[in-house]
This record gives C-alpha cells, structure tokens and sequence, in this order.
C-alpha cells in the first residue's frame, strides 16, 4: 500500500480513535490513555524536524478542535515531534535507522521501543498534564498522573502494535 495513503489512515484511525474511545474513558486517580503520539512514531526516520513538527501541528489542532482543549494536545505533541529526532540519535542502532523499515515494535525490538517511545511519551505526558494544571503547586499531582498513564499508554499502543501492524522479514 502507499506510504501516503497508509500514514493517511493511521491520521484518521489516531484521531477517532482518540477523540471518540479514549477521551470519553475516564479510569480515576487522573489518568488518561494517549495513543497518538505514537502515530509520530511510526512516521518515516528521515522526516525533518520541520516537516514533523508541521505534521504534528496539524494532527494536535484535529485532535484539539474535537476535544475542545485550545492547544494543549498540539503543545505537547508539538514537543514529542521536537525531540524525537535528538532521542533517535540517542538511541541509533550501531548501523544507523534503515529508512526502509518503519520503526516499530517489529522491527526496532522492545529495548529501543521502550526506551525511545518511553522517553518521548515521558515528555509529552509531562508537558500535557503540567500545562493541563497550570500551577506549580500540584507538581506532585502532576507527576503520579504522569507516572500513572505513560506505562499504561505504551502497553496500550504495544498492544495496538501487535493487532494492526504486519511483522515484516528482516534480510
């Protein structure tokens, strides 16, 4: 299938998925299941940080006009674009990324992916409830939200992983 029109359907598989299932579940103790920042993940390794950050723009802008949010899913997934590519350096493979593998769970293996996406969710997570509080006095707050939804947020899009992408055959 055609890379465009693949990332298209994950655009739009994200977003409903997100606005119409996860926005509405409402588990307690302040968590909140994310998914679609991994929709950035999947994106091509050779995507600028420009061109990314403009693609994540827009994805947080859909996400936000349908969650009545005013910016904030587009802050930090503006963020998770930013420093996706300095934690991909980071974590390189000792060959570099093969830009003709996507970098999922399949291809990438578990370290890297709980490691780069950990690290990235970690971020994001933290920019979106910080900025959702707006106050530095529920830091603590803040923080066990965090450190409550990104392990819940990386299983469920291991999970994801698992239904949705094909494994593909390495040489």
């Amino acid at each position: 299938m055609n890379l465009f029109i693949t990332h298209a359907l994950r655009f739009i598989i994200f977003l409903l998925a997100q606005v119409l299932v996860l926005n509405q579940i409402e588990i307690g103790l302040g968590i909140q299941l994310i998914i679609y920042p991994l929709f950035i993940l999947l994106l091509p390794v050779e995507l600028k940080t420009i061109p990314l950050m403009l693609i994540a723009f827009v994805f947080g802008l859909f996400i936000d006009a349908f969650s009545n949010t005013y910016g904030l899913h587009t802050s930090a997934l503006l963020i998770f674009a930013y420093m996706r590519p300095l934690v991909f350096k980071l974590f390189a493979p000792r060959d570099g990324y093969d830009i003709l593998l996507e970098t999922n769970v399949f291809n990438m293996g578990y370290r890297w992916y709980f490691k780069t996406f950990g690290i990235l969710l970690l971020l994001h997570h933290f920019w979106f409830f910080m900025f959702e509080m707006f106050k530095l006095n529920e830091l603590v707050f803040v923080i066990q939200k965090t450190f409550i939804s990104v392990p819940l947020s990386i299983f469920l899009c291991l999970f994801l992983q698992y239904l949705f992408i094909k494994k593909t055959d390495q040489p």
